[in-house]
């Protein structure tokens, strides 16, 4: 029987920018469209270079990112999230999943790993989930 996993609520963060990286336009858009209806402000970024620039410029509260994007790995844009704000909740999404690479995005500091296609609900529930809480394991 798996545990129930506690959520916040998108009201109990200050911020609640999230900065999607994916280089799947159709699937970014569709992602950002549910998620705004969820109460977060979404800004889009479509590789490494515009994720690492969007950071820049507004330091995401929580962000999802595709592990695989076409200028690069996007455990960079992890990296940099985590050195601008190191309290963002970041979750990882990949086509590819193995444990090397979850591991990896652990360890920059994603606080979960999905795999694609996650649909909103699924990135809500990784995004809100209390971190004192451990998830039921899958």
């Amino acid at each position: 029987m798996k545990d129930q996993v506690t959520l916040k609520n998108i009201n109990d963060f200050d911020n609640k920018s999230l900065l999607i990286v994916d280089d799947d336009n159709p699937f970014r858009e569709r992602l950002a469209r549910a998620m705004e209806k969820k109460g977060f402000e979404v800004f889009q970024a479509e590789g490494v270079q515009k994720g690492i620039e969007s950071v820049k410029s507004k330091s995401p509260g929580f962000a999802v990112v595709d592990l695989r994007l076409g200028d690069g790995n996007g455990l960079e844009v992890v990296k940099e999230i985590q050195s601008s704000n190191a309290t963002s909740r970041i979750i990882m999404l990949t086509g590819y999943g193995n444990i090397p690479t979850a591991v990896a995005a652990i360890k920059e500091g994603a606080i979960d790993y999905l795999a694609k296609p996650a649909d909103a609900d699924d990135v809500e529930k990784a995004l809100l989930a209390d971190p004192s809480k451990k998830a039921a394991p899958p």
